[in-house]
């Protein structure tokens, strides 16, 4: 089975059409978001929908922090995620909010666990950002691999059967085999606002049969996207990270 993983696409229609263009011409099977489909972006309504449509058809859709704070507000977000997700909440109507209520916080499937943030705590939404918040994550479960999002950032880490812990960047189209005797947490970049200084937006492949993982970067139209966040009067600052990607 080949599975496409998409995260943190943030309102960002032109990031997420490019991808699932994408993995159209790459003979998926199945799709797992890994949540946060609202916030920053200009397109809420188009990308749950988008996602509502994948989820009929059998996809999995998991809850992220922002998604989680469309319904209630979280304080600790910044000022530009706190006007972004208030103008977000005005736009969705009933149904939209009944599919955020309906999202779980992960899911385990065939030796792998799908969660937005961490394995440790997933309603907490701590980062996984180095080889701690890693190893706990790793701990945390028993599963053979761990996908997450929320970073922004894509990267892998790798546990030993000693319980020693390492790291590396992923590279794009390059495959990478998740090995059996290795435990994996692979951390996918964000479709729709990346944050590792390279706009193009990031999604990843599994191939299951192979054991195999592949990050993809896809460019999109990152012009009207950031177009469409100034034209809706949105904090300005999130229009510019688009292009420089951070």
């Amino acid at each position: 089975m080949r599975i496409a993983l998409l995260t943190d696409i943030h309102g960002n229609r032109e990031a997420l059409t490019a991808c699932l263009d994408h993995a159209g011409r790459s003979r998926i099977d199945r799709f797992v978001f890994l949540g946060d489909y609202v916030g920053y972006g200009a397109d809420p309504v188009f990308v749950i929908e988008t996602v509502m449509e994948h989820v009929a058809r059998g996809a999995v859709a998991l809850l992220g922090n922002h998604d989680a704070a469309v319904i209630e507000p979280d304080p600790r977000m910044t000022d530009a995620a706190f006007t972004a997700l208030d103008w977000t909440r005005g736009r969705l109507g009933p149904a939209h909010l009944a599919f955020i209520k309906g999202l779980r916080l992960s899911c385990e499937d065939g030796g792998r666990l799908y969660v937005h943030a961490n394995a440790y705590a997933p309603g907490e939404w701590g980062y996984v950002t180095g080889l701690y918040s890693a190893s706990k994550s790793l701990m945390a479960t028993t599963a053979q691999a761990t996908f997450c999002g929320h970073t922004h950032v894509p990267m892998l880490f790798h546990m030993s059967m000693t319980g020693k812990i390492a790291s590396f960047e992923p590279v794009d189209r390059v495959d990478i085999p998740l090995t059996a005797r290795r435990r994996w947490l692979a951390v996918i970049g964000s479709v729709g606002q990346p944050r590792d200084h390279h706009p193009a937006a990031c999604y990843a492949i599994l191939d299951t049969a192979r054991g195999i993982l592949t990050y993809i970067r896809v460019p999109y139209d990152v012009d009207t996207a950031a177009r469409k966040i100034r034209d809706a009067g949105l904090p300005i600052e999130l229009s510019f990270r688009l292009a420089e990607g951070y």
